[in-house]
């Protein structure tokens, strides 16, 4: 081997070897690695089932590759299918490129691998449900596993917006609308994914999203201005992408679309670079979002051309752009003209080139750029997985209202009546892969099977979203051409069905139309007509079940009323049918807790738990609080909460024990969460901000001491001069079953 080439050999760091490459390459060689396009725009065979995926027997319009990327290319999307095609399209861009670079793969994976291969698992607003981080882990693993078995190896996740507007249809994505869930579920999804080694072949690049506030959209809108302060900023929401790249490790970080305060986030060198870079030192890079760049000039006007709001972006600190932004040939020759025009430091390319370069070499891409085209088989939907996925989505299901209908007593019914437009349909969630050659068995699929001495009588009753539905921004084309499906509204068949029957379940809630990303909705009401198909079947005097299938907070003050039994039960991937149905009969007991709050009325926002004080609840129509608050879930037994301690065990930090009884006849989990209120502060705080829990699992009557350990992070707060202190004072400490339902409190001072 040739010592000079210090790049070749393998024995040299990652960071050295990036540099001796870098200073090899030319200015458009370096440019070109700061951008990322799509594979399917150049395969002859796209496949019908899924719109970013290629067929296993492709092949490339090779000569349309060699003209658009003359200098190389830093990253291919949107091009799932198996290795073998992969390996076909790296092997074009190292043996075509001058010093042999490879390309990056990456891929959506917000609840598993996108595609026509994958497992699919419940939305990630299920895991923050569990209040298990473990389970976040679980997820990133599986994600991690099967995305580089088919040769991706970035994967466009996790979303840790907090989400504090429930009009927003990204809810889904996130864990919710609190800092500390949030974090603990970042940092489970990120170590999952990365598992401490990119290197190997079971672990990605993981890129959290959509840096830093995203999820407080003004009027719910998806890519809106975020008019939040710099306390509320530096203590909600940049702890949970702190903590993903600090705690976690993860290397890249997405950029989202919108301003905060009028300082748009894809310019701002503040965020990219003093808070980003600096501050929590970013590993690898940022890039824009889907189209953010060209908003820089048509839509925020900061720019007066394109070149120009490229010269923004890349000046302040982003690094690559991302989706299918500007041409390559565009992106190149500006940023080019930029550093001979004297306008670009050529150090600021260099710089992002470097952090690209390192990342390929600590993939290992130089060495093993391609992957076993077998291998996959035996991981892709394997059995581990599809228990694990299981298990999520039954860990998640929050219980909302129970009058003792549940669990069913199956040998009181004869006849079931399943109605809604969910009974006898999956629904998957937001950025799902789409399962080919497989039958994901429904909700009326399983309770045949599982209750074979009662009748199962089925009828959709009517459906979700009242039309076809056809939406697309000018630079988000990805969010176009989603339909709705075909409606057959059949409520008096409902009618006729729940008349002769013993007890109704109805399975509705959100579709792909309703909920997602550009579904933002100003009315948070179930759609279509299923509140007045609720009703009508509530007047024939049969008890009804309401089986809720969403992803975001739906406001069901009405529903409630009427149901004798409410689950929340979200998108829970391919498995989420199977969870319900095992809830419902029994066979698991309910343990999962909201992770936002819901409202009562649409118009009853926001009504997230730690909203400051300073109003009242009401309204000239009635207490505004929420129906059913931030960590609410029911069980199938009780707990009992006793015995709470609190001991210093340093300066800033505080020892919490209590015991916790199951109290009932029913093995159950219970999610034990610890709230701080700072009783004398010197800017306004929130009434109680949740500062950590545990999920435990108790037999009956079995009893367990649970403890916490609080350090200064749970008693700090951003003082007048912006500055992080912990104030000499009095401090509640309480556990609860919810954030409206605290069972302990006792006071500590800290001096």
């Amino acid at each position: 081997m040739n010592d000079c080439m210090i790049y070749k050999n393998p024995s040299y760091t990652p960071q050295e070897r990036a540099e001796d490459l870098l200073s090899r390459m030319t200015l458009r060689e370096k440019i070109a690695q700061l951008d990322m396009k799509f594979g399917n725009n150049y395969c002859t065979e796209k496949d019908p089932n899924h719109s970013c995926s290629v067929t296993p027997t492709s092949d490339y319009d090779w000569e349309k590759l060699k003209t658009d990327f003359p200098d190389g290319l830093g990253y291919l999307h949107d091009n799932y299918s198996v290795p073998s095609v992969m390996n076909k399209l790296q092997r074009f861009f190292i043996e075509n490129s001058r010093l042999g670079i490879p390309v990056i793969f990456t891929g959506e994976a917000l609840h598993g691998i996108s595609g026509t291969r994958g497992t699919i698992l419940p939305i990630p607003t299920a895991w923050a449900a569990t209040f298990e981080p473990q389970y976040a882990y679980d997820a990133g693993r599986i994600i991690a596993k099967e995305a580089r078995s088919l040769g991706i190896c970035e994967v466009l996740a996790p979303n840790l917006d907090v989400a504090r507007d429930p009009r927003w249809g990204r809810t889904e994505e996130t864990f919710g609308e609190d800092t500390c869930l949030s974090t603990k579920m970042a940092v489970g999804i990120v170590s999952g994914h990365q598992n401490g080694d990119i290197s190997a072949k079971d672990s990605v690049i993981s890129e959290p999203k959509h840096y830093c506030i995203h999820g407080m959209p003004e009027r719910g809108i998806n890519c809106g201005t975020a008019r939040v302060g710099v306390r509320e900023i530096e203590s909600c929401y940049l702890p949970v992408f702190e903590a993903a790249i600090k705690e976690a490790g993860a290397y890249d970080v997405m950029v989202s679309y919108n301003s905060i305060d009028g300082d748009l986030m894809m310019t701002s060198k503040h965020y990219l670079q003093t808070v980003l870079k600096e501050r929590f030192g970013l590993k690898g890079i940022c890039r824009s979002d889907w189209g953010g760049l060209r908003r820089v000039h048509y839509l925020h006007k900061l720019a007066k051309n394109e070149k120009d709001a490229i010269y923004l972006s890349k000046k302040n600190g982003l690094d690559c752009q991302g989706g299918d932004e500007y041409p390559n040939k565009l992106w190149v020759d500006s940023l080019e003209e930029l550093v001979n025009e004297g306008k670009l430091d050529i150090e600021n390319i260099n710089e992002s080139c470097r952090r690209v370069l390192t990342l390929k070499f600590k993939l290992g891409l130089f060495e093993n750029p391609y992957t076993d085209e077998e291998e996959y088989k035996q991981i892709i939907n394997c059995t581990e997985h599809l228990d694990k996925a299981l298990e999520i989505a039954q860990k998640a299901i929050v219980m909302l209202k129970n009058n003792g209908i549940l669990p069913l007593q199956t040998s009181k019914y004869k006849k079931i009546a399943l109605i809604g437009p969910s009974s006898n349909k999956v629904r998957l969630g937001g950025y799902s892969a789409v399962p080919v050659n497989r039958n994901l068995e429904t909700i009326y699929d399983i309770l045949k099977s599982s209750l074979p001495e009662c009748e199962i009588y089925q009828c959709d009753g009517c459906g979700i979203s009242d039309a076809d539905f056809e939406f697309a921004l000018s630079d988000q084309n990805h969010l176009k051409d989603i339909k709705a499906e075909d409606q057959i509204e059949n409520i008096e068949e409902a009618i006729r069905i729940a008349k002769v029957c013993d007890l109704i379940i109805f399975c509705g809630g959100d579709d792909n139309i309703s909920s997602g990303e550009g579904r933002d909705r100003c009315e948070l009401t179930l759609c279509g007509r299923q509140s007045e198909l609720i009703k009508m079947l509530a007047e024939t005097g049969k008890p009804i079940v309401f089986a809720m299938i969403h992803g975001k907070p739906l406001a069901i003050k009405e529903e409630s009323d009427i149901c004798d039994a409410i689950l929340s039960c979200w998108f829970g991937g391919e498995s989420g049918p199977q969870a319900i149905c095992d809830v419902l009969l029994g066979k698991v007991n309910p343990g999962g807790k909201l992770p936002f709050s819901l409202p009562q009325r649409s118009t009853m926002i926001p009504c997230y738990y730690s909203l400051l004080p300073g109003a009242s609840n009401e309204y000239y129509e009635g207490n505004g609080e929420a129906l059913y608050p931030f960590g609410f879930g029911l069980s199938y037994t009780e707990f009992e909460y006793s015995e709470l301690s609190l001991t210093r065990t340093g300066k800033t930090d505080v020892n919490v024990k209590l015991k916790i009884k199951n109290a009932g006849k029913m093995t159950g989990d219970e999610v034990v969460q610890i709230y701080v209120e700072d009783c004398e502060s010197s800017v306004v705080t929130p009434l109680l901000l949740l500062k950590d829990f545990k999920r435990i699992t108790l037999e009956p009557n079995e009893e367990k001491q649970v403890e916490f350990n609080l350090d200064e992070k749970a008693f700090r707060l951003m003082n007048q001069d912006y500055k992080w202190v912990i104030e000499p004072g009095t401090f509640r400490i309480c556990a609860g079953a919810s954030s409206r339902d605290i069972r302990l409190s006792s006071t500590i001072e800290l001096d």
